[in-house]
């Protein structure tokens, strides 16, 4: 069938458009947007959803909406994760989302988000596939207000957890000076590695011997490691990041300005803003699990999402309507 998935995050609005079925999941992707909408901003201060941040995503919805339409989808669903969750004025945004452009909008727990992230990830990918089909591995999301993190071993995902390290989130409360202070970048690491350490049991964290990192932060830092302009997807998926690297990127883009980084082969200009927040987180949650490399994958939530539609159910995941919010 086939289906549409919006992911309505902290930083973006992204959508996919697929040919999926339940036995063989994402069959074919038709079409991918992603938008830097910042629907986060200001809401780990002020608690709410600004009008203007608000504005930015239900104008990118209005051209989704379209493309859905042409596309002749026979199912949707909309993911509304952190930003919307924590804002006081969340749920009268996702109705606006369900009223206004047509979309099964579920505002989604840490849980939720955490299970479809999972799922995604391991879509299409065999038993095996790279690591040992028994590999106890890691799924890590990093978002604009949280990064979620699932263990599990094959396809079933086993312990998991939300925890409020964003890229957006980070930004706001530690750098305040353009390019970031040496200090600023300490701080903000200390606060990731201290949510993380807390949140991690070391219990949970010592089995794990591979990493997947999937979200803007990951695929950006591999495709500024490859310098790819255009942005190419099939170079991206399975790249692998040696934590050296991450370093010696973070390294590189802290020293420049937010101008000079808009202008960086590999990364997309509006993502310029956060993304030495996001590096800092990167490198913070390959250090809470030990791990010296991480494997990036386009296959992320959206896929989740996807194969939720196509009725792709399987023990590593619930419905976005099986628990509350």
């Amino acid at each position: 069938m086939r289906v549409a998935a919006v992911d309505i995050g902290t930083n973006s609005t992204r959508l996919l458009i697929a040919e999926a079925e339940a036995a063989g999941g994402v069959l074919g992707e038709l079409l991918r947007r992603s938008q830097v909408t910042r629907l986060g901003a200001g809401v780990d201060s002020a608690g709410r959803l600004s009008e203007a941040a608000s504005e930015r995503v239900f104008r990118t919805l209005a051209a989704y909406r379209r493309e859905i339409d042409n596309y002749g989808c026979e199912a949707n669903l909309a993911v509304l994760t952190s930003a919307v969750r924590e804002a006081s004025n969340g749920d009268s945004f996702a109705e606006r989302v369900r009223a206004d452009y047509g979309l099964d909008a579920h505002v989604l727990s840490g849980e939720e988000e955490a299970h479809l992230t999972f799922l995604g990830a391991m879509s299409g990918r065999a038993e095996g596939e790279r690591v040992g089909a028994r590999t106890p591995t890691v799924v890590i999301d990093i978002g604009g207000g949280s990064t979620e993190f699932i263990a599990g071993i094959g396809h079933t995902a086993g312990f998991h957890v939300s925890l409020p390290v964003g890229v957006v989130r980070m930004s706001e409360r530690h750098i305040h000076s353009d390019p970031p202070a040496a200090a600023q970048l300490q701080s903000l690491a200390l606060d990731a590695r201290a949510v993380f350490l807390e949140g991690l049991p070391a219990t949970e964290r010592a089995p794990v011997e591979h990493g997947i990192a999937v979200g803007g932060t990951a695929t950006s830092a591999a495709a500024i490691d490859q310098a790819l302009d255009p942005y190419d997807p099939a170079r991206v998926h399975g790249y692998t990041l040696p934590l050296a690297t991450i370093e010696l990127l973070l390294a590189r883009m802290a020293e420049m300005t937010e101008e000079e980084r808009r202008v960086l082969v590999g990364l997309d200009p509006d993502r310029a803003p956060t993304i030495v927040a996001g590096m800092v987180v990167l490198s913070e949650a390959l250090r809470a699990f030990e791990l010296a490399q991480v494997e990036v994958s386009e296959h992320d939530i959206l896929h989740g999402g996807a194969l939720r539609l196509a009725g792709a159910v399987g023990a590593s995941s619930r419905s976005p309507t099986s628990a509350s919010d």
